[in-house]
């Protein structure tokens, strides 16, 4: 779609805001090809289940993983393709302070600081923002044994700390979505999104679609 000068694309969200299905979707309606988040961490269960030290071990995988997908953007041109990420680099901080010690912290942003210079930025960001109710009952429909043993508190305080960063988040373009009633089988929806991609003009932009999803959550 010639409309969208966009390049780099960056989706991101909690879990269950279905930022891959978004990603995908934008691919084969605008082009571009889906970089898809690195969710396979061998210490995950054991942070689910709040063994000690498992918090920093798991944060310090992810964080490498990211890192090294995002070096690797680099080697390509992102004037030829473009790139449709479906996740932020910079996510990866909201959750290493909603999990890490004060400790843990000093470490890690030493790393952090090193990696987060050698990376490409997008030039626009999608934030998927979800409510806790549409979260928690996309949890109970959806997730898997891991996602439905997270504590509610643990849910509240990740979705305050996204709200937080996005709403302070001035390093590229914001489309903020309200996502509780976008249907994504919709096409009238995508298109509808589509549309508001090209036509912003200022940041952050709020687009609150109006949804044929809210029975089904309901």
């Amino acid at each position: 779609m010639d409309k969208i000068e966009y390049k780099h694309i960056a989706i991101e969200g909690v879990l269950k805001s279905n930022k891959s299905q978004l990603a995908n979707i934008l691919a084969q309606r605008i082009g571009g090809k889906v970089v898809a988040d690195r969710t396979d961490n061998p210490y995950l269960k054991e942070f689910y289940d709040e063994k000690e030290g498992a918090a920093f071990l798991t944060q310090l995988v992810f964080l490498v993983n990211r890192y090294h997908q995002q070096y690797g953007l680099l080697q390509r041109s992102l004037f030829d393709e473009r790139i449709i990420c479906d996740y932020l680099f910079e996510k990866d901080k909201i959750y290493a302070y909603q999990t890490l010690t004060d400790e843990e912290l000093v470490v890690y942003e030493k790393i952090y600081s090193v990696f987060s210079e050698r990376i490409t930025k997008p030039d626009l960001v999608i934030y998927l923002q979800l409510s806790l109710p549409v979260l928690m009952r996309r949890i109970v429909k959806y997730g898997n044994a891991v996602e439905k043993n997270i504590s509610d508190k643990f849910l509240e305080d990740i979705l305050e700390a996204f709200d937080y960063f996005f709403f302070n988040y001035k390093a590229a373009p914001l489309l903020v979505v309200r996502s509780d009633n976008l249907d994504f089988t919709q096409d009238e929806e995508i298109e509808d999104l589509i549309e508001k991609i090209t036509q912003m003009k200022k940041s952050p932009l709020f687009y609150v679609p109006l949804g044929k999803a809210s029975k089904k959550e309901g």
